[in-house]
This record gives structure tokens, C-alpha cells and sequence, in this order.
């Protein structure tokens, strides 16, 4: 077993990959030494393997920006500390080390011919990470792909390096139901040949991409990649990870169309600012009739984040063609927000159930109210 002790100090900072690209043999050695390192932190990014427990903060301070996956479960016991700002800001916040990284956990592919290791499902923060850690700390899983991200390591970088052979973490969409189904139809009538697509997680947003399936010139910019992008007429996709199945992984194996970036890349405003015909299509917890969103809490609980919504909504409303969409349930459109305002009602766009949709785009309060309704079920 790999020895974390002989890197790690007491009160250092701890960040690895999340989702898919989590070094899971890493972060069960890390759980397993704790109480010996002498007090560390640990910023989780969405997690789904189940591997940090709300047992273990009593040797690690646990904080992330989101709830999504596993991580509710320790928002709820009150362990996990939740770091509400836009995913465009945790790139900058690692690098002025107001979020501390002294260690970085990752899980890479087996080298190229080159000697070159790549993070294989999931550059987004790391890359931030990698740039002020004091170590690097490698899992390399000859299970992970070699994809065309940034940066490419080198056995010499790593301070610490452990090989295996498991499985990563799948996050797998189950198929949608009538009422996703109808909602991802309408979606896909706002999305015109050549446009630029941004999904969010989870089974609507899939849905709408299965429904693009006869667009021509499509192009991808996106925090995850899901597998439904799998099948799409796409020219190019960028995105800041992979986030889906081992269906999706062999289609991203080492396919040149297929670039994962940092975060500060994908949802910089300055590379969101050329974008063209951006569409961002997103679900939600729940809107208001006013069109404000809160994506972030549900029935007291912290399930989601403000996360990259925010950065890919701003972007497409200012972009020349571009649209935002939001995805839901009609029944989750209500009066009064139940959570926090995570997108404020000045950045709506188009909002659309299973009933229709509803472009709020330069009207005002009363008729948003009307087109909101109308969508809700509550007209």
C-alpha cells in the first residue's frame, strides 16, 4: 500500500479529480491513513463512488462546491463545508490558495509512446491544482483512456506513483421517461444546425441531445461531457471532462475531436465570449414564475451547486444566436423558490415542461408570471 504520510503534512490542503476521473485507490488509502496525517483538508469535487463517508471528518475537514452524488449525504450529517461561487472562480481561488492544495490526487492513463501520462477523464480544476501543489501524487490505471487533455504528465512529476487495474466510476442516465421525453422535443426545436451545445448532468439534459440527433454542424463546449454526445454530426468537442459510461470512454479514446481542458479554459469568459450559436441547456431544482433558479437545494438538503450554470447562461445570452435553456418538470415550477437564487431572474431565457415553453427574454414581471404559469400546470 502506497505510503500518503511521506508527502503529506499535517494541515495541508487535498484535492483530487472528481466524478469519473476520481483516484479511487488513492482517496481508500487517504481514508484508511488519516488518523495518522495529523489534521488534513480535503476538497471533494462531485462524487459518486461512495469512498468518503461522514465518519471520516474526524480526521478530515471536508469542503466542495456541490452536493451532487455522494456528497449529500455529507452535507446533510453537517460535515461537508459548501462553497457557493460560480465553478469559473474555483480555478483562480486554487491558485491564489484561498483554497488550499498542497497534495493533488490523480488518476492518469497509462503512458503514450512518448512517455506521456494523460488525466484521461477529467482535466476542469486540476489543472489549477497541478500548477501550485507542492505534490503530485499519481494513480495510474491502465482502465483509463489516453484522451487529448491538458497537461500531459511525466513519470518524473510525480512525487508519489501507484499502478492498478479497477474500473473508474460510471455515472450512467437511466432512459427518460413521457414527460423528460417530451420536455427534451421542445428543447430541440431552439436548436438550430451549427450550434454550440452546453449540457449539464443528468437524465433531461441527455435528452435533449438524443433529440439532436438529425442537426448537422454541431460543435460541444461543455464542463462534462455525457454520452450523449455519442452519435451527434459534432465538428469538435471541448469539454472539461467525461462524465458518463465505459461506452463513452472508448469513444473518447484517443479521438483527436475529443479535447479535455481546465476550468479556467472552458468556462473563462473569455473563451465563452467567442463562442457562436451557444446553446446551454440546463436543469434545475426548481424556478420561480419570475425566472429566477435555484439550483443548489431541495427539501433542506444541498444537492446540486451554483457551479458552471451561472458561467454557460451569462455566455449564451450574450452570444450572437445563442440561447439559454433551462429543462424541468412542470410541477417544479412554483410561486416562491423553497432554496437559494443560484441564476438571478435578469439572466432568463427559456424556460421548458413537458407543457411547452416559455421565453422570458424582454418581458416584464406580470407577463413572465402569464408564460410561467402557463408551462406549470398552475395556469
Amino acid at each position: 500500500m502506497i505510503d500518503l504520510a511521506s508527502v503529506i503534512r499535517p494541515g495541508d490542503g487535498i484535492i483530487w479529480g472528481q466524478a469519473c476521473a476520481e483516484p479511487q485507490t488513492l482517496v481508500e488509502a487517504l481514508v484508511s491513513q488519516r488518523g495518522r496525517l495529523g489534521g488534513v483538508g480535503a476538497f471533494l469535487g462531485s462524487s459518486y463512488s461512495g469512498i468518503i463517508t461522514p465518519e471520516h471528518s474526524d480526521h478530515l475537514r471536508l469542503s466542495s462546491y456541490c452536493g451532487t452524488g455522494r456528497n449529500r449525504a455529507l452535507a446533510d450529517a453537517g460535515v461537508l463545508d459548501i462553497l457557493p461561487v460560480p465553478y469559473s472562480q474555483l480555478d483562480p481561488l486554487i491558485r491564489q490558495r484561498k483554497i488550499a492544495c498542497d497534495v493533488v490526487l490523480i488518476q492518469v492513463s497509462p503512458p503514450n509512446a512518448r512517455g506521456e501520462h494523460s488525466l484521461g477523464l477529467g482535466v476542469e480544476y486540476l489543472g489549477a491544482a497541478l500548477a501550485v501543489a507542492r505534490a503530485v501524487v499519481a494513480e495510474v490505471n491502465d482502465q483509463i483512456p489516453w484522451t487529448h487533455s491538458g497537461p500531459l504528465l511525466h513519470a518524473g512529476d510525480f512525487k508519489l506513483m501507484l499502478r492498478t487495474s479497477r474500473p473508474p466510476v460510471y455515472l450512467s442516465s437511466s432512459a427518460p421517461n413521457e414527460i423528460e421525453t417530451r420536455i427534451a422535443q421542445h428543447a430541440a426545436t431552439f436548436i438550430a444546425d451549427g450550434a454550440t451545445l452546453e449540457t449539464g448532468i443528468g437524465v433531461l439534459p441527455n435528452a435533449v441531445l438524443s433529440a439532436l440527433r438529425d442537426r448537422k454542424g454541431l460543435r460541444m463546449h461543455t464542463g462534462a461531457i455525457p454520452d450523449g454526445a455519442i452519435g451527434l454530426d459534432l465538428l469538435s468537442c471541448a469539454g472539461g471532462a467525461l462524465m458518463g459510461t465505459q461506452r463513452l470512454f472508448d469513444w473518447a479514446r484517443e479521438n483527436p475531436a475529443v479535447r479535455l481542458h481546465s476550468s479556467d479554459y472552458t468556462h473563462g469568459a473569455a473563451t465563452l465570449g467567442r463562442l457562436e450559436r451557444f446553446a446551454a441547456i440546463n436543469s434545475a431544482v426548481e424556478a420561480d414564475y419570475t425566472g429566477q433558479v435555484n439550483g443548489e437545494a431541495a427539501n433542506g438538503s444541498y444537492v446540486g451547486a451554483v457551479g458552471g450554470a451561472l458561467d454557460f447562461i451569462r455566455a449564451a445570452n450574450q452570444s450572437p444566436g445563442g440561447v439559454s435553456i433551462i429543462v424541468l418538470p412542470s410541477a417544479r415550477i412554483i410561486e416562491r423558490l423553497t432554496g437559494p437564487v443560484s441564476i438571478p431572474r435578469g439572466e432568463a431565457g427559456i424556460f421548458v415542461t413537458e407543457l411547452g415553453a416559455a421565453d422570458l427574454r424582454g418581458c416584464g414581471l406580470r407577463e413572465r408570471e402569464r408564460r410561467m404559469r402557463a408551462i406549470s400546470g398552475n395556469s
